[in-house]
């Protein structure tokens, strides 16, 4: 497939985001090409992105199913920001002189989505108050442990993500992480499985953080990172994040606090989450 999409677009920006979180056994990211296992209505596949030749990712999918192609385009879609169109995006954003220089820097920024909305659970519950390094190998041993193996040409792709029905049964914590947060990841298992539509969009970002938080080990800015980028809310925006704090401070000469960023972020809306990309970016970790 090709995949158009409005110019300019940041393969390096997305490229990076990907690599550092590239789960073993679920992705790899070789050669500036980008691979991985996927799962639509039980039938399982892989896939291969990369730059066209032109303005669009030329994608290879290997799937038995030809009727899934319309669904794994929209996904791909979704999880690339194929749909964003940088001039609407840039102009808002360069209303803030901060944003101006950052637009500038990177007019083809996108904002990462996610193949799937468990998964993203999954990660950004897994990130709480660790690394991503760190949280990216939890997550490799949860696929080896946990997803179905699968057998692809690409060394790497070994497995798929697992089911919500086998992490709502599992004990998580043999993992090597706090007995809370292996509930937490199961407990955002059941909920998928009690309500199908959990990680859909909903009428608002409001609608969509209220959600979330009243899952229990879901706090305000696990929901945001999950509306942000599973949602595809684009005023989501993760106040209190480590990151953004450093990346503000780091760009305006001094100390910044959480409820200064939130402030800060208000000249953003109603691109916010936009600006926390070109934030972490600029910090060289996009997220």
């Amino acid at each position: 497939m090709r995949l158009a999409y409005q110019p300019p677009y940041d393969w390096a920006a997305m490229l990076g985001f990907l690599s550092v979180r590239a789960i073993t056994g679920l992705e790899t990211v070789v050669a500036g090409v980008y691979r991985r296992s996927i799962s639509v209505a039980g039938i399982h596949g892989w896939i291969s992105v990369e730059p066209g030749a032109g303005d669009w990712l030329e994608v290879t999918v290997d799937f038995p199913e030809p009727g899934a192609m319309p669904e794994i385009e929209r996904r791909l879609r979704r999880m690339f920001d194929l749909d964003a169109v940088p001039e609407v995006i840039n102009a808002q954003l360069a209303q803030d002189p901060l944003m101006a220089q950052l637009v500038a820097a990177r007019p083809g920024l996108r904002l990462p989505g996610t193949w799937d909305g468990l998964e993203l659970a999954i990660r950004a519950v897994l990130g709480q108050q660790i690394t991503v390094v760190a949280a990216i190998r939890l997550a490799g041993k949860l696929v080896a442990q946990y997803g179905q193996a699968l057998s692809t040409p690409h060394a790497g792709i070994t497995h798929l993500f697992p089911t919500p029905e086998v992490l709502a049964a599992a004990d998580l914590a043999t993992l090597g992480m706090p007995k809370a947060r292996g509930r937490t990841l199961s407990g955002v298992a059941q909920a998928l499985l009690d309500d199908p539509q959990l990680f859909e969009p909903k009428a608002s970002l409001q609608d969509g953080v209220a959600r979330l938080v009243a899952l229990p080990g879901i706090g305000e800015w696990t929901a945001q990172y999950i509306a942000m980028r599973q949602l595809r809310e684009v005023d989501a925006f993760a106040s209190g994040d480590i990151g953004l704090i450093n990346a503000l401070a780091a760009l305006e000469g001094g100390p910044v606090s959480a409820r200064q960023l939130l402030a800060r972020a208000e000249a953003w809306r109603p691109l916010r989450a936009y600006a926390a990309q070109h934030l972490w970016t600029s910090l060289n970790r996009g997220d």
